[in-house]
């Protein structure tokens, strides 16, 4: 039974249509990148999964291990294993980094998910998670700490989540640990080598999946169709 399954989604923004006909699967321990350009609804489909405020769909379901979740709240949805980084990282004030790696895992180690970010442990453990980080080092804090939950899903929008400021092994090693922990990864992002390493990469031009299957291919019609300048000419199957 795939973890995740979208059908049939549909969203818009007012009169515009952002998400229409948007079917996906995920299965467990798989990471599926989804790419496509600006503008074409990644980020709304991550807070429609998230079940962020104000996003609700149209019509179509959100079904997470065989259970529809589209009325869940957002608190509800993270108590089921769903979680993502967000664009600006929660600042808990007076908790240590070390503290905050260990909140829902008391086991987890902090410095080895630290490292996995390019972290050094000896510099953050005992800093406070607060105004004194910078933007970037928030965003690599948050990706640890999504690691050291061990979720049963990750959602990472690349730009939100700090995965664009790691180098390609780095990434390599944290998607790594994620499917060694069984934890699934919807990968959202706009570069193809990112997709790369990947399991499965699809495909999403003006609200709906175009192309899904094995990630180079996916990568190389979506530079061959220049979708970075998409005209909306309608895209064919892989």
């Amino acid at each position: 039974m795939s973890i995740l399954e979208i059908k049939k989604l549909v969203y818009n923004a007012g009169d515009k249509k952002i998400l229409h006909d948007f079917s996906l699967t995920l299965e467990a321990a798989e990471v599926n990148a989804l790419l496509g350009t600006n503008g074409t609804g990644k980020s709304t489909l991550a807070y429609l999964i998230m079940g962020c405020g104000g996003y609700k769909p149209l019509s179509g379901e959100i079904v997470f291990e065989g259970r529809i979740i589209n009325d869940l709240k957002i608190h509800e949805r993270a108590q089921l294993g769903i979680t993502m980084a967000w664009q600006e990282p929660v600042r808990f004030e007076g908790i240590s980094v070390k503290d905050y790696l260990t909140l829902k895992n008391k086991e987890a180690n902090p410095s080895f998910y630290l490292e996995l970010v390019g972290l050094q442990p000896e510099f953050y453990l005992q800093r406070m998670v607060d105004k004194s980080l910078s933007g970037g080092e928030r965003k690599r804090i948050e990706l640890a700490s999504i690691l050291a939950l061990n979720p049963r899903l990750a959602v990472l929008d690349e730009p939100d989540s700090g995965i664009d400021m790691l180098s390609t092994q780095d990434i390599i090693n944290v998607i790594n640990v994620f499917k060694k922990n069984g934890s699934s990864v919807l990968l959202i992002t706009h570069r193809e080598e990112i997709a790369m390493i990947a399991d499965r990469a699809s495909l999403l031009c003006w609200g709906k999946i175009v192309c899904s299957g094995d990630p180079e291919k996916v990568a190389e019609y979506y530079k061959s169709r220049k979708c970075l300048t998409c005209d909306r000419e309608v895209c064919i199957s892989v």
